[in-house]
């Protein structure tokens, strides 16, 4: 594909590649960063595609990007709170001391809800919310398969989701 060729590209599915960037995190600003890494990933690879198949590999590359970014570790280590309320301090500035003791309490109070949880949600849960070790060792850890891990991860954030919100302590999303 020539540089003209991926310019058109570009041109044509850029709103598209945001939105599916979008859609995943909910953040304007993420998606704009995933949306250049999309475009920055598909030049260093634009040989292995063909113009009949563009859009659904831009879309597989977004949607890979994102997911690769919901399950970062600096995604999860990011407090739970609205990016709204983020925007009231810079990121050179200390957030208010009273907002580190709430943040505190909450990190303790989702701790508490992760330890309480029953098997086979309990395990997978600490080694992956409070130990941060990788869905593969998890799996080979306790001798399961990896989707199954992907699958009790993906049910305990819902169980843990409806929890906080029902005790009227999220203020984010998990």
């Amino acid at each position: 594909m020539t540089d003209a060729a991926f310019e058109q590209l570009v041109e044509k599915y850029q709103k598209l590649v945001y939105t599916v960037c979008y859609q995943m995190t909910r953040d304007p600003h993420t998606a704009e960063d995933l949306a250049q890494e999309t475009f920055l990933s598909a030049y260093t690879h634009r040989d292995s595609c063909t113009p009949d198949t563009a859009k659904p590999w831009l879309c597989r590359i977004a949607t890979n990007k994102a997911k690769d970014f919901l399950k970062s570790a600096y995604n999860r280590r990011v407090d739970l709170t609205d990016n709204d309320e983020d925007a009231q301090y810079s990121s050179s500035a200390s957030p208010p001391a009273e907002d580190l003791v709430v943040d505190a309490a909450m990190s303790r109070e989702i701790e508490g809800l992760i330890r309480a949880l029953k098997e086979p949600y309990l395990q997978v849960s600490v080694l992956y919310f409070l130990e941060q070790r990788p869905v593969e060792e998890i799996a080979a850890r306790l001798g399961r398969p990896p989707k199954t891990v992907h699958t009790q991860l993906y049910r305990a954030k819902q169980i843990l989701q409806q929890r906080l919100i029902k005790g009227g302590v999220t203020r984010g999303r998990i």
